[in-house]
Formats: structure tokens, sequence, C-alpha cells
């Protein structure tokens, strides 16, 4: 899904008061990983992913490999935050200027 720039500060807005649900460590990014974050996209459209400082990948590699790997969009990459929204195709939470 391509966002607009107005789109896109829409869902950072909406992100800065999220508390982060995911954190990434030295296992980086597992199969069990990838579904957690898919289920918890199906449910809540717009997720925070921290990265820790003991995950030895760079932290957009794993921006995009995770937003490939569950079908999102990602959104913003800022130190060690990933954000990425997939919205509901049954019941949208979250409506985009």
């Amino acid at each position: 899904m391509k966002l607009t720039s107005s789109q896109r500060a829409y869902l950072r807005s909406l992100a800065m008061t999220m508390d982060t649900i995911l954190q990434i460590g030295k296992g980086s990014l597992s199969p069990e990983y990838v579904k957690a974050a898919d289920e918890a996209l199906e449910k809540r459209e717009l997720i925070k992913v921290g990265v820790l400082k003991n995950c030895p990948d760079d932290v957009k590699e794993i921006a995009v490999t995770l937003s490939e790997r569950t079908h999102s969009t990602l959104v913003h990459v800022i130190g060690k935050k990933i954000v990425l929204y997939r919205p509901n195709k049954d019941k949208p939470l979250i409506r985009l200027p």
C-alpha cells in the first residue's frame, strides 16, 4: 500500500502515543516473531516495534524484511523504533485522511 505524506504523518502522530508492543532481541526475526507481528497487525492495524541493542542486524533491514513478511506498509523508522501499518480488510479501525 502506498501512503501519501499526509497519511504517513497522521500514522506517525498516532504511533507517538502508542507503547512498543514487540521487541526484537538477539534472536532477530524468527518465524514466531513474524507471526506475532502479523497477529498484532490484524488486531491493531498500527504497531510499534522496538529493536534492542543486542540485536545483531541493522534496524532498517529488519524493518523492510518485517514489512515484506507481514504484507504491511513501513510507516517510519527512527532510532531503534519501527512503525508498521496494515489496514484490516473487514473492519478498519483507522481512517486515513
